[in-house]
C-alpha cells in the first residue's frame, strides 16, 4: 500500500480550486518521483464529487487521439466516461492530465476545455518544458503553474509523526532564543533528513524499514530512472553525464558549473540545450551570479555562470559515492555521528539550497575579488522587501565569515539582515545572526 504523505501543496490546490472556480486550469511541475500524481489523485478524490485521471503513460492511441480534434467536446466527454467508466458533474468533477508531456495536444486543449467551464483541471508533468515537447503547440494562457519539490524538512518531520518541532522552532528563531540542550537533537534530526532526503519513495522506505542501506537503495533505483529519462532525451549520454558530475563540481569550490570538466569540448548551442534541459527536468536547482547585488537580481544574473545543486539532498548523498556500495556506510555514519570532515561541507550547502528553493525563494549568488588570486563568496543572496539578505554557509561550528562582513561592508546600504548558517545553536556575532541549519526555512 502506497503512503501518502501530508504535503503543503495541497493547500495552494485548495486555493486554485476555490479561487479560480475552473477559469483557469493548473500544472504541477516536479521531478519524476517527487510524488505529483499522488498529491493530485488525493486531492481529487477529497475535493471532488468525482474524477477522471488520464495517465498519459499509460493511455490508449485512441484516448491520445481524442485531442487531435477538439471541434465536439460533447463526445470527447462521453468517450473520457465510459472508457473511465466515471461519471462527470457539471462544476463538481476534475479532469487530471497526468504526464502531459507525454501528450501536447492535450496540453493545447487546456484553453478550449476550460472555455468551455464544466470541469475542473490539473495537468502534472515532469520535462515538461523541452521544446520538442511544445514545439508544435500553442501553451494555453489559461495555465497557472506550480512547482513541487521533494518533501521539505517540516514535511519529512510530519512523515515521522512529528507536528510539534518545526513550530516550535519557529518560536524560538521569531524569539532569537537559543535551543541550549535540545539543539543536539534537532541536529540529529536535520543530518537524518540530509540523509534520507524527501523523495516519498526513500522517506518511505526508511519508515517501513528503518534501514539506510535500503533507503539508498531506494535512492539508487530513483537515480536510475533519471538516467533512463535523460537519455530520452539526449542519446549521446552527455545531460546524464553533466547530472552525475554535479557533486564533483562542487566538491572542487570553483565558484560557478564547468561543462568543459565533465563533458570537454562542445558547441555553445549543444551546451545551452543540456543546461535548458537540465534545469526544466526539476532534478536540479541553478543558482545564478549576480553581477550587481541588488533586489533586482533577476536583471543582473549571468546566465553564463551559475552552480547546480540537486533538488533532493537525499538523492545528492547517494551521489556524491555513486561508484561505492552503499557509500561503504562511511558518510552515512559520519553525518549521522556529526564528524563531516570540512571538505564535505558541499553537503550542507546542497541542503540549504534545497531548503531556499523549497520556500520559493529564487538562488542566486556573489563572488567579488579579494586579491589576485582569491574572491570572497557569499554563497546565497536572498530578497525581502527592497533590500538583500547575504548568506554563508558552514558545515562546521567556526564563527568565522569574513566574506560576509566584507561584503555588508561594501554593500552596507543594500543589506537588512546577514545570517552565517552553521551547525552550532542559535547565536549572534554583533551584526550576523548565527543560525543553525535546521532554522533556514525561516530566513
Amino acid at each position: 500500500m502506497k503512503t501518502i504523505f501530508k504535503r503543503k501543496l495541497y493547500d495552494r490546490l485548495l486555493q486554485w480550486k476555490n479561487e479560480r472556480q475552473g477559469k483557469t486550469a493548473i500544472l504541477v511541475e516536479g521531478a519524476r518521483r517527487v510524488g505529483k500524481s499522488t498529491l493530485v489523485e488525493q486531492f481529487a478524490k477529497k475535493e471532488y464529487k468525482s474524477y477522471i485521471l488520464v495517465d498519459f503513460n499509460r493511455a490508449s492511441k485512441d484516448t491520445i487521439a481524442l485531442f487531435d480534434d477538439l471541434t465536439n467536446l460533447d463526445l470527447i466527454f462521453i468517450i473520457l466516461q465510459n472508457t473511465y467508466n466515471v461519471r462527470l458533474f457539471d462544476r463538481k468533477s476534475l479532469i487530471v492530465f497526468d504526464e502531459v508531456q507525454q501528450c501536447p495536444r492535450a496540453r493545447q486543449a487546456i484553453k478550449y476545455l476550460v472555455a468551455d467551464g464544466r470541469y475542473d483541471y490539473i495537468e502534472t508533468g515532469s520535462l515538461i518544458s523541452i521544446r520538442k515537447n511544445t514545439q508544435d503547440i500553442t501553451i494555453p494562457s489559461e495555465e497557472e503553474r506550480v512547482s513541487m519539490f521533494p518533501l521539505d524538512f517540516e514535511e519529512f518531520r510530519w512523515a515521522l509523526g512529528d507536528t510539534a518541532s518545526i513550530p516550535l522552532l519557529r518560536m524560538s528563531y521569531d524569539q532569537k532564543i537559543p535551543l541550549g540542550i535540545a539543539h543536539r537533537k534537532k541536529m540529529e534530526d536535520f543530518r537524518l533528513y540530509m540523509l534520507v532526503g524527501g523523495m516519498p519513495q526513500a522517506v518511505s522506505t526508511y519508515l517501513t524499514t528503518n534501514n539506510l542501506r535500503e533507503v539508498d537503495a531506494t535512492k539508487r533505483d530513483i537515480i536510475r530512472l533519471y538516467e533512463e529519462d535523460f537519455l530520452k532525451i539526449d542519446k549521446s549520454g552527455k545531460l546524464g553525464r553533466l547530472f552525475k558530475s554535479i557533486p564533483a563540481q562542487l566538491y572542487r569550490s570553483a565558484g560557478r558549473f564547468v561543462a568543459f570538466n565533465t563533458l570537454g569540448g562542445v558547441a555553445e548551442d549543444t551546451l545551452i540545450d543540456l543546461m535548458q534541459a537540465l534545469s526544466e527536468s526539476k532534478t536540479t536547482l541553478f543558482c545564478y551570479h549576480c553581477t550587481d547585488p541588488n533586489v533586482g537580481m533577476s536583471l543582473n544574473k549571468d546566465l553564463s555562470r551559475y552552480k547546480i545543486f540537486l533538488a533532493d539532498t537525499g538523492l545528492f548523498v547517494t551521489l556524491c559515492f555513486w561508484d561505492k556500495d552503499y557509500t561503504e556506510n562511511v558518510l552515512y555514519n559520519k553525518l549521522l555521528t556529526n564528524k563531516l570532515e570540512a571538505n564535505l561541507g558541499y553537503i550542507y550547502e546542497n541542503a540549504i539550497a534545497q531548503m531556499l528553493a523549497s520556500a520559493g525563494n529564487q538562488l542566486f549568488y556573489h563572488t567579488f575579488p579579494k586579491d589576485e588570486k582569491h574572491n570572497y563568496e557569499i554563497d546565497f543572496l536572498l530578497s525581502r522587501g527592497t533590500k538583500l539578505v547575504p548568506i554563508e554557509v558552514k558545515s562546521s561550528g567556526y564563527r568565522t565569515h569574513t566574506s560576509l562582513d566584507v561584503f555588508c561592508k561594501k554593500y552596507s546600504s543594500r543589506v537588512s539582515q546577514r545570517y552565517m548558517i552553521y551547525t552550532k545553536d542559535y547565536a549572534k556575532d554583533e551584526q550576523t545572526i548565527l543560525l543553525p541549519a535546521y532554522m533556514t526555512m525561516f530566513v
